[in-house]
């Protein structure tokens, strides 16, 4: 295990060198061009630390090498998460798998959906959630003929599919408003779940968290976070040793063992002013999307 987060380090250290030299030098001439800061000027620096990110992203000669599991896995483990300092700003960028967990608009088939369900019922959840979640991605029915009375509260909802995370966190509040349901208030459904609209998307296993196993596989708390923190890199079905009811339940879903999607987070921070930055990068098409951006 040392001797493969060594390996880790000498793969990205040129990697983290480049950032923290290209934003240092950005955020200098930043300083230069107007010491007094105010909201306005915050949020422009907090974009230009962004293009700047995204063009060492789209040139990183580490990322082109990223064309396998294991490659991936390499650099996750050694940048998972890189701080740094220059002229009074603190920026921390992260990095993670940003298929580990699973897409709520993909549980429109009976199968996915009931082994969701079976996931809430052992959380003393009621399955009338899972029910607000599938009424919110079938678009308009003209008869009207939800399974649950969400759009009668919320008639005004978007309802073809779960479009970020603030719209699943109103599906989760109507829920809990509805049904004073604490079991999930005190349940963070963003250590299963990421909004996405793209419903052709597969979970990872490789970096699958141990919700997410918990509902692949229909199995106990225990045996999902062995199954996550698990660091060897899985290759096909039996590297995961399941048993053969947990190969039916995994069935259910689509999955597989390198997805090359990255989940990169950018926190910025100066003096009372601070930014969070969210979004989804793709090695291969060296392209970033669904960015969220939070002063």
């Amino acid at each position: 295990m040392l001797q493969k987060r060594g390996i880790a380090l000498l793969v990205t250290v040129f990697f983290i060198m480049l950032i923290t030299l290209s934003l240092g030098v950005a955020l200098k001439t930043i300083k230069k061009a107007n010491n007094s800061i105010n909201n306005e000027q915050f949020i422009f620096q907090s974009a230009m630390i962004l293009d700047d990110v995204l063009h060492i992203l789209k040139n990183s000669p580490e990322l082109e090498q990223v064309t396998s599991a294991q490659n991936l896995s390499t650099f996750l483990l050694s940048s998972e998460s890189i701080p740094f300092q220059s002229n009074g700003i603190e920026v921390i960028i992260k990095f993670s798998s940003a298929r580990s967990k699973i897409n709520p608009n993909t549980l429109k088939n009976t199968a996915s959906l009931d082994a969701f369900k079976k996931f809430l019922n052992t959380k003393g959840i009621s399955t009338v959630y899972a029910d607000f979640l599938f009424d919110s991605m079938g678009g308009i029915r003209e008869d009207q003929t939800y399974t649950t009375e969400i759009f009668n509260k919320n008639p005004e909802m978007f309802r073809d599919y779960i479009a970020s995370q603030k719209h699943l966190e109103a599906i989760n509040d109507l829920y809990i408003n509805t049904y004073h349901d604490i079991n999930l208030k005190s349940m963070n459904t963003k250590d299963f779940f990421y909004v996405s609209p793209d419903t052709n998307s597969s979970i990872d296993l490789n970096f699958a968290t141990a919700q997410t196993y918990e509902i692949l596989l229909a199995c106990d708390a225990y045996r999902a976070e062995a199954l996550s923190i698990d660091e060897r890199v899985r290759e096909k079905i039996e590297d995961l040793q399941l048993s053969d009811e947990e190969k039916i339940n995994l069935a259910r879903f689509q999955t597989s063992f390198f997805e090359p999607y990255l989940d990169v987070t950018i926190d910025i921070r100066q003096n009372n002013h601070s930014s969070h930055i969210i979004f989804e990068y793709n090695v291969k098409s060296k392209k970033g999307f669904h960015f969220v951006f939070e002063v």
